[in-house]
């Protein structure tokens, strides 16, 4: 395999300050873009359903899917970014330093999101499952869509702080012309480490511990229950087994998540300025671009009612008259 030549440049023109190509063979490279332009299309593409999923259809108009359309919304922009990550590999950033800047905001904004996001879920599960008497009054579709307001107003503004002086001066940390990198300095990483990581994992690990031990203490007394339940508190039984079933779909869309986020925060931990340039933490972004395919992937395998819009939206039947009334769940 015939490898690229180190005096190659990003910027030919600029031969004294232009960032040279990063060293990798011509068939890695094609097969670095290929893949990560198939889980970019693809985490878009399935977002995208989702969201047209839950904005039409009206039955699909819950508290609980709000929230996860705010999750699809941030996972969509992060499959978009993706597209841009594939610049930074090369080591050549072409679209210059302001929009290098822009990319990197609003990458941990959506990020940060995407974390409010899963901790909103958190919540909502832990009061459906442990309180599920006090759920339809403590919980509406406008009090989500004022939570979710308020997640994505905290992230823009946290993030927007904490890269101000990226933002005011654009490629004040770059060492070459074509290099896209951000610095997260020691405080600033710390606050972002507490608030992005460390403050919403303890939040939905206690959370979902206690939905947990109650859905499990659910489930025994469900059992001795149904061998003489009658028909009303079948419905009942049901409603908590619907219930049961929607914490642990999600329970795993959160683990996904966790799995995907510690490697990106784990350079933070190392005590000094953090550069991210490196393959290394290309490919932790790169893992925790990827986890935003994975949770659509998952509400296929566990939601009927995302199979069955899928199933309306690709056969097109969603453009029919009335179609928004249709009986998904």
């Amino acid at each position: 395999m015939e490898l690229l030549e180190e005096t190659e440049l990003c910027f030919p023109h600029f031969p004294n300050t232009s960032c040279r190509i990063a060293k990798s063979s011509q068939s890695a490279t094609l097969l670095t873009y290929t893949l990560l332009s198939f889980i970019s299309v693809l985490t878009m593409t399935l977002n995208l359903l989702v969201i047209i999923s839950i904005s039409h259809f009206k039955q699909l108009r819950t508290p609980t899917n709000l929230l996860l359309l705010s999750l699809a919304v941030s996972d969509f922009i992060i499959g978009f970014l993706m597209l841009f990550q594939m610049m930074t590999i090369s080591g050549c950033w072409l679209l210059g330093d302001l929009m290098c800047s822009l990319y990197y905001v609003l990458a941990c904004i959506t990020t940060s999101a995407s974390i409010g996001n899963m901790v909103l879920i958190s919540m909502d599960r832990y009061v459906a499952i442990c309180y599920p008497l006090h759920y339809p009054s403590k919980v509406n579709q406008k009090k989500a869509q004022v939570c979710i307001c308020l997640c994505w107003t905290c992230s823009a503004l946290s993030n927007s702080l904490l890269q101000k002086d990226s933002l005011e001066h654009p490629g004040m940390y770059k060492s070459c012309y074509g290099e896209c990198v951000f610095v997260v300095d020691y405080i600033s990483g710390r606050v972002d480490l507490f608030l992005s990581l460390i403050g919403p994992i303890t939040v939905i690990v206690v959370l979902y511990m206690r939905v947990f031990i109650e859905a499990v203490s659910q489930a025994r007394a469900m059992r001795s229950h149904t061998k003489t339940v009658c028909p009303q508190g079948s419905e009942t039984v049901m409603a908590k087994k619907s219930e049961i079933k929607a914490a642990r779909t999600l329970g795993v869309v959160i683990l996904g998540f966790l799995i995907c986020l510690c490697p990106y925060f784990s350079a933070t931990l190392s005590g000094q300025d953090t550069l991210f340039n490196t393959s290394l933490s290309a490919f932790a972004i790169c893992l925790l671009y990827f986890n935003s395919c994975v949770n659509p992937i998952i509400y296929s395998l566990f939601y009927p009612w995302f199979r069955k819009s899928i199933k309306t939206i690709v056969t097109l039947e969603i453009l029919q008259t009335g179609s928004c009334e249709a009986n998904i769940i």
